[in-house]
């Protein structure tokens, strides 16, 4: 009996030990089941389960802390939270990444704005006080953000050249990135646009990104003039004006079938006398090739056709007769067939009446030649000293009270005509004005076809021959001679062009070097450069004259092979001849192991030295004027004060290292 009640407490425990087991299985299936279901709804599906008996353990790597407390409080729902076993683990955060800095200063009559994200090591207060005092009326309105974060490379260099064009741009736009700065601003001319973009290019950092976007609004032009002039089958513009692209493309149309060649222009502007004005210029083009040859001159809406001298009196006035009728209504045509024109060009013939005027390079302006009598004279030469200088003007003329009664008017507006060039000369004669010289403005012929149309009446006849000379013109803000050499200095200040040792091949280092030179030189082409080769006092004295000499001529042909004409550099090896160091030292030694960049010559005065423009010399000139020549010329010497450079040698050099 009692084995009998053994046998069933055993039977009985078995039977609840088992029931137990599969109930706890069925129980931590069912759990991890829901906790799966769960997940998943909530697209937790990184996140892993195992059950222990009643424990439910969570498992995996959450993408961050706040992602693990949402599954525990998910599956916290579902479950008694004290079943939860929390094994998961966080992944490590990522570097917060710095914001992209960036600002817009905005600049108008009312005021400067500031808006954007800068660096709070920038200095908020530092930027807004730079620009204060750029506004017209005070006001900066300061809606700029500052961020905890360093500051990112070319920032600072980015903000400050900013800084600075906004100091000169008082319409404008500015938005400044590390590696952009975009520009948008109003000019008040075409010629200041175009000084605007030159000069800002030319400041912009190294590495910067520029974008410019200047507007200028077209200009008025009164009168409204178009010079056009056939020799010799060769045609030409000297004064161009349309009042919109097709009109100017009509235009230029008619000129290149005339025979115009070359790269030409046509300046569009406002106060056209007709819209007609295209058709009327391409009809009076087409007769002038008719002739033969010629000059159209366009004042408003007169028109005046002269004909060469030699043109047969038949075919002048069919062609005349032709043109009269086919122009539009409005303008009106004055054609002159004149007789043969002797120009002396010296006012100093008898058989010949003339005056001549003339200007130098160097700003010396001599008139002669016939004035009417001591009152005209006296009008002439206070005229004259009030454009070129009281006493850049020499006054050597003589009465003749035979002269025509226009005579003073076309004398004055001949020296008015002369004022726009840098040099050159004017020849009046009683039906006939030529104007020759140098300019540095690209439109000097068509303000002097207004001058003279304007002031001579519309049957002028006279002549305009002008050449355009980059180097003088303001725009282009081509650096002086001086100032080629000080860039090449900068860059060597910090950075030395070095050689394989005893050799004369570049180091690879050194081509970044030679690349930031060759720009330079680029823009002066024209200033006589040397580039002088120098060793220390190791080894012959021979050898090292050699060997600096194919250095020069490596940094020579170097340059030549990033395409920049080296007309205007020479190469010469010093050897250990000038040491600007002690040689008995290593280091005075590395120093004297160099290149140097000298100053020549000056070849912006060579450039426009023109036999045919410039003043002729005088022998018998007043001893008291000849200090108003040399004062003149000495002036344009000094570099530092003028953008002609010295015509004596200069020795600024750029030292660069030899080894």
């Amino acid at each position: 009996m009692k084995l009998k009640t053994l046998f069933a407490f055993l039977g009985a425990a078995g039977l609840c030990t088992g029931g137990a087991i599969v109930a706890a299985d069925w129980i931590e299936e069912r759990s991890a089941a829901a906790v799966r279901s769960t997940l998943i709804d909530g697209a937790h599906d990184w996140a892993e389960v195992e059950t222990d008996g009643l424990l439910v353990n969570l498992m995996g790597t959450a993408p961050d802390e706040a992602t693990r407390f949402r599954v525990v409080s998910a599956v916290g729902r579902i479950l008694d939270p004290d079943r939860i076993v929390d094994l998961m683990d966080v992944a490590a955060s990522e570097v917060v990444r710095p914001p992209r800095f960036s600002i817009e200063m905005l600049r108008n009559g009312d005021g400067i704005s500031l808006i954007g994200l800068i660096p709070a090591d920038t200095g908020r207060e530092e930027v807004t006080n730079k620009v204060e005092g750029l506004s017209d009326s005070g006001e900066v309105t300061d809606m700029l953000e500052t961020a905890a974060f360093p500051v990112p490379d070319g920032w600072n260099d980015a903000l400050d050249f900013a800084m600075e064009a906004l100091q000169t741009l008082p319409r404008s736009k500015i938005s400044v990135t590390p590696e952009t700065v975009r520009i948008n601003a109003i000019s008040d001319s075409p010629e200041e646009k175009q000084q605007i973009e030159r000069t800002l290019t030319r400041k912009a950092p190294d590495g910067l990104r520029l974008v410019l976007d200047i507007s200028s609004p077209r200009p008025v032009i009164a009168p409204f003039t178009l010079r056009f002039t056939l020799e010799d089958g060769v045609a030409a513009f000297d004064a161009c004006s349309a009042y919109d692209n097709a009109s100017r493309a009509r235009i230029l149309r008619a000129g290149v079938a005339a025979g115009l060649g070359g790269e030409q222009d046509c300046a569009i502007g406002l106060g056209v006398p007709s819209p007609r004005w295209a058709e009327a210029v391409e009809t009076a083009i087409e007769g002038l090739t008719e002739i033969g040859g010629g000059s159209l001159t366009f004042s408003d809406a007169d028109i005046t056709l002269i004909a060469p001298d030699t043109t047969a009196q038949a075919v002048f006035d069919r062609v005349v007769g032709d043109l009269d009728a086919t122009l539009p209504d409005v303008f009106s045509l004055h054609a002159v067939l004149p007789e043969k024109v002797v120009v002396d060009g010296t006012g100093e013939k008898d058989d010949v009446v003339e005056f001549v005027a003339t200007r130098s390079p160097e700003g010396l302006v001599q008139l002669r030649g016939r004035l009417n009598d001591d009152k005209i004279e006296q009008i002439v030469g206070s005229y004259a000293r009030a454009q070129f200088g009281s006493k850049a003007v020499y006054l050597a003329t003589r009465d003749d009270e035979n002269l025509p009664a226009n005579w003073a008017v076309r004398v004055l507006a001949s020296l008015e005509a002369l004022a726009t060039l840098e040099s050159g000369s004017a020849v009046v004669q009683p039906e006939y004005v030529e104007i020759r010289g140098v300019s540095g403005s690209k439109r000097s012929s068509g303000e002097i076809s207004r001058i003279l149309g304007d002031k001579l009446g519309e049957s002028a006849n006279f002549d305009i021959s002008v050449r355009y000379d980059e180097l003088l013109d303001p725009t282009l803000n081509i650096p002086t001679p001086q100032e080629c050499v000080d860039r090449i200095n900068k860059i060597l200040a910090t950075n030395k062009i070095t050689f394989e040792p005893s050799s004369a091949e570049i180091t690879e280092s050194a081509g970044k070097i030679i690349d930031k030179i060759a720009e330079v030189v680029k823009v002066c082409e024209r200033i006589q450069m040397e580039i002088g080769g120098h060793t220390d006092s190791q080894g012959r004295e021979i050898m090292n004259e050699e060997l600096s000499q194919q250095r020069a001529d490596s940094v020579l042909a170097a340059l030549l092979a990033r395409r920049v004409l080296t007309r205007n550099l020479t190469s010469k090896g010093y050897g250990e001849s000038i040491p600007i160091a002690d040689n008995k030292t290593e280091e005075g030694r590395e120093v004297n192991r160099r290149i140097e960049f000298k100053l020549l010559t000056d070849a912006r005065a060579a450039a426009t030295d023109d036999d045919e423009t410039s003043a002729p010399t005088d022998g018998n000139a007043p001893p008291e004027e000849a200090p108003a020549a040399g004062g003149a010329s000495e002036e344009n010497t000094d570099s530092s004060s003028s953008e002609e450079a010295p015509a004596q040698e200069e020795e600024t050099d750029s030292t660069s290292e030899q080894n």
